[in-house]
């Protein structure tokens, strides 16, 4: 609970972030360099961020407070610090030497003032990506510590200051041309960087507190270090893997359009919401619990964990089916009620519910899989992850290129759909990793994962609630008639958007969906759907 609060908290404020980057810069040429070159430095941060750390230190941190051997804790702490601080400072410097280079790789389709504008700004913000790597050890000693709230609240006040930056010095530079645009996205880069300073500096006083004894140290003495660094090579090549992909996909966006590149950045942001909402907050708070479990005899061990895998993937699954079936059916309402201001209209809106249509082929596979990756490292087992994670992206690699860059010119369509084809591609080769995953762990603990049965009751659900949702939102078309001078891309009928604001449309449209959903799901058996119902009963009276 306290994860899943703090995480979106965090998401609510990228998601006000978003829409005032939206309101000041839209899909315009600077905001399409902006967000490419934030990709590049966090491509560090990923790599020796919060998905290595949890892969890593956690389990091994994690296992040693559990056998009640603090000083040995706090041994590894110090030593995971400084030996994380010194390979940070030199893969910043190094990042910011090579630079162009990164720049020609991630965004091929830069050419001229946009390249040279993406350099200058990833010179910018590489520093600010040390400061967040180092607050992922933070989170790894709170977590590790059940202090799961800090760690996760404190992105917001990175978005604080990034949104803060915008709101003052947006308006004075939006109307400039393109000079002004590029100069705003400087600005920007440095709130960045001061945000990532901020999100560290928050967690120390507490992070200080648990640590026993801190000594920041360079040193490979300790045994469970050793284990540490062990488990790390594997789940940095790993997350090196994923990040590949990503890169990919930025890559191929970036040769279809700048519009492509940053509806594909905004789609990200918002089905990363449910994935990290359900996912990454059931993963990030099991992760520990399975370490510590891991310390117990192996039968008891494997016992704890399948429970605490199968509990949490049908957590996973019965949130996120249905927020993958509202990205399906209501993703222009999504996207409208969340990005629609100033220079993001009704047409980037729908463009981007394309590729939210596409997402949602991957959502429960991407989440549930974060879940029995989390087990791997649990078990200190962070090659298996690795290897699903390079078959993943192979396959990603060449179905990207097949759908978005090949297919819609055979098949007609417009170039830009290309984006969508993008993130289905990934979706489907999302569950191709999970499905693997799956199968090795029941080899290793015995039966784990989703009931048979359990995904089409709620998958039937969903359907049946977007349909409601669906028909909810032609009757608002065909009420009130589409919205004044604002053309249909690619489509007509149910793509056609009614005149009411999307705030107020996904409001009517979702409140039945949601309704229509936990009742068949209910119907159908699904005992999560019978836990919310008899909670809301008792708040309001109605049941004990």
């Amino acid at each position: 609970m306290l994860v899943g609060i703090g995480i979106l908290a965090s998401r609510l404020m990228g998601l006000v972030r978003e829409r005032v980057f939206a309101h000041y810069l839209g899909n315009a040429e600077a905001a399409a360099v902006f967000k490419a070159a934030l990709r590049i430095p966090n491509f560090l941060q990923n790599l020796f961020g919060e998905g290595v750390l949890s892969g890593s230190f956690i389990p091994v941190y994690a296992q040693l407070l559990g056998k009640k051997d603090a000083d040995e804790a706090d041994r590894v702490a110090g030593a995971v610090f400084g030996l994380l601080a010194l390979a940070t400072g030199v893969m910043v410097a190094l990042g910011m030497l090579a630079t162009p280079l990164f720049v020609d790789l991630i965004a091929p389709g830069f050419e001229g003032g946009e390249r040279d504008l993406a350099v200058r700004l990833v010179r910018i913000l590489f520093p600010g990506t040390g400061f967040l790597v180092l607050s992922a050890w933070c989170l790894g000693i709170l977590n590790s510590h059940r202090r799961f709230l800090l760690s996760y609240l404190a992105p917001v006040v990175w978005n604080i200051v990034i949104i803060a930056t915008l709101l003052v010095m947006g308006g004075r530079y939006t109307s400039g041309g393109r000079a002004a645009e590029e100069a705003l996205t400087e600005w920007l880069a440095y709130g960045v960087v001061l945000g990532s300073f901020l999100q560290f500096a928050v967690q120390v006083p507490t992070v200080m507190r648990l640590l026993g004894r801190f000594r920041p140290v360079v040193s490979l003495a300790s045994a469970s270090v050793r284990q540490v660094l062990k488990n790390f090579g594997p789940v940095v090549l790993g997350r090196g893997v994923v990040q590949f992909s990503a890169w990919v996909d930025t890559a191929f966006a970036s040769l279809i359009s700048n519009r492509a590149l940053s509806s594909l950045l905004y789609a990200q942001t918002i089905y990363l919401i449910p994935v990290s909402l359900f996912g990454m907050a059931v993963s990030a708070a099991e992760l520990p619990e399975m370490a510590r479990a891991t310390a117990e005899g192996e039968a008891q061990a494997h016992a704890k964990l399948r429970s605490r895998i199968d509990a949490g993937s049908r957590r996973i699954a019965f949130w996120v089916v249905p927020s993958a079936a509202a990205l399906l059916f209501l993703g222009d309402l999504v996207s409208g009620a969340l990005l629609q201001t100033g220079r993001f209209g009704a047409a980037d809106s729908r463009y981007l519910w394309y590729l939210l249509m596409g997402a949602a082929v991957g959502l429960v596979a991407s989440t549930v899989g974060r879940l029995y990756a989390s087990a791997f490292y649990a078990l200190k087992d962070p090659k298996t992850p690795l290897r699903y994670a390079i078959v993943r992206v192979a396959l990603g690699t060449v179905k990207a290129w097949f759908l978005a860059l090949w297919l819609p010119e055979r098949l007609g369509l417009p170039r830009e759909l290309g984006a969508a084809f993008l993130t289905l591609s990934s979706g489907i080769v999302a569950w191709v990793e999970t499905t693997l995953l799956r199968r090795k762990l029941r080899s290793m603990v015995g039966p784990v994962g989703l009931p048979a049965g359990l995904l089409p009751r709620l998958y039937g659900a969903a359907v049946v609630g977007g349909l409601v949702a669906l028909a909810v939102k032609q009757g608002l078309t065909g009420l009130l008639g589409p919205m004044p001078g604002v053309g249909v891309e690619w489509g007509g009928g149910l793509l056609v958007p009614p005149r009411l604001h999307p705030v107020l449309g996904l409001l009517a449209t979702a409140t039945p969906f949601g309704i229509v959903y936990f009742a068949v799901s209910a119907a159908l058996g699904v005992p999560e759907a019978g836990a919310v119902f008899r909670k809301v009963g008792r708040k309001l009276g109605l049941a004990r």
